[in-house]
């Protein structure tokens, strides 16, 4: 399987909501109209990049990152990445590896000094980002909000 990763056009935006299904089966399917609207927005962020993987011509995988501007480490920035998705049929190909080694890439060219993510609480998962040389280094939390009525 020859495996390119690219960033996202607007014209990705149905597969990239297909593989969104795969990584959250459970949220509401965005209106055509929601999901432009949000394109919109995330493509008009400075430091945001959506990076998709393409294999025998369908999206397999992407990853979503955005680079924080930083006071701190001298100026370096940091490249936070949410939303890292395989296709199920794209698994253990090395589609995972492929983009998350673009996404240090990424911040290799921004002059981050660090990528950071959090990751399910799956041993599997934990084991594939240390296998790309991610290291469990922190604890983190999360709050979630209530949703808008």
């Amino acid at each position: 399987m020859k495996i390119t990763v690219r960033t996202a056009a607007e014209q990705d935006l149905p597969a990239l909501l297909a593989l969104y299904r795969e990584l959250n089966p459970d949220d509401a399917a965005l209106s055509p109209e929601a999901a432009r609207a949000g394109w919109e927005r995330i493509a008009a962020q400075q430091g945001r990049t959506v990076l998709v993987a393409e294999a025998d011509g369908a999206l397999v995988g992407t990853a979503d990152s955005i680079v924080m501007p930083n006071l701190t480490r001298g100026g370096r920035g940091i490249l936070f990445v949410e939303n890292v998705v395989v296709a199920g049929a794209g698994r253990r190909r090395g589609v995972g590896r492929r983009l998350l080694d673009a996404v240090v890439g990424l911040a290799e060219e921004a002059g981050c000094y660090k990528v950071q993510l959090l990751a399910a609480d799956d041993a599997y998962v934990h084991t594939f980002y240390e296998s790309c040389g991610f290291e469990p280094r922190a604890q983190g939390f999360r709050r979630y909000l209530a949703r808008e009525a």
